[in-house]
């Protein structure tokens, strides 16, 4: 009985030692895995933002341009806006007065 109570608790003991190093193996993936994740999420993070990066890419932050913003004649199919139907609330800028003036005064 002494002999089979001594391999028990030497099969215990190795048993709970078994345990431990795998409860330590666990720890060491999982911290691992948290330490890679967070370096991911941090070059995510620096990458992301372009105004960080001086000069890994390019640093062109220039607006493209439309393919029609040379063109000289530019909004030609629009009509000035008309103003003589426009109130005007003051009788020497008045439609009327600046038409008389024209008329007669010039």
């Amino acid at each position: 009985d002494d002999d089979d109570d001594d391999d028990e608790a030497e099969l215990l003991r190795e048993l709970q030692k078994i345990k431990e190093e795998r409860a330590i193996e666990a720890a060491e993936r999982e911290a691992a895995k948290n330490a890679a994740a967070e370096k991911i999420q941090h070059d995510v993070y620096m990458h992301g933002n372009p105004l960080l990066n001086k000069g890994k890419q390019s640093s062109d932050f220039s607006v493209s341009r439309r393919w029609d913003d040379d063109v000289v004649f530019k909004n030609c199919a629009k009509k000035p806006e008309d103003t003589s139907n426009e109130f005007v609330n003051d009788t020497l800028r008045s439609q009327f007065h600046r038409r008389f003036m024209d008329k007669y005064i010039k």
